[in-house]
């Protein structure tokens, strides 16, 4: 009767960690933005990297690449830092959500490819 009960607490929980980890093709690929503008904020964390930026006269959000992906490419903290002004390239949802999944970010005259 335990075992059940611990299967079924397992299964349970899979669809919300599905949920909380959003997948790649709700990015569209067919469609490539580009911004240029300071950062506003930056989350320097795993599962991956995240930031806003004003575009438009709207605050998008970032998905940027996991932390070790972009330290061996060598994007550091301090290049991406709040008040730095990058070029972000990289795909918008499908959804028209003001977010983006980032490709390339192009900071301090070094282009880092993040995929």
């Amino acid at each position: 009767m335990l075992k059940r009960l611990i299967l079924a607490a397992t299964l349970a929980g899979i669809p919300a960690a599905a949920l909380a980890h959003h997948g790649w093709s709700s990015y569209d690929a067919e469609k490539t933005l580009e911004i240029t503008a300071p950062l506003s904020a930056v989350s320097w964390s795993n599962p991956h990297g995240t930031a806003k930026v004003m575009h438009g006269k709207q605050s998008w959000d970032v998905v940027l690449a996991p932390v070790a992906r972009m330290e061996a490419r060598g994007l550091t903290r301090e290049m991406l830092a709040p008040g730095k002004s990058v070029t972000l390239v990289g795909y918008p949802r499908r959804d028209g959500a003001p977010e983006m999944r980032i490709e390339r970010v192009i900071a301090e005259g070094k282009t880092v490819e993040l995929r």
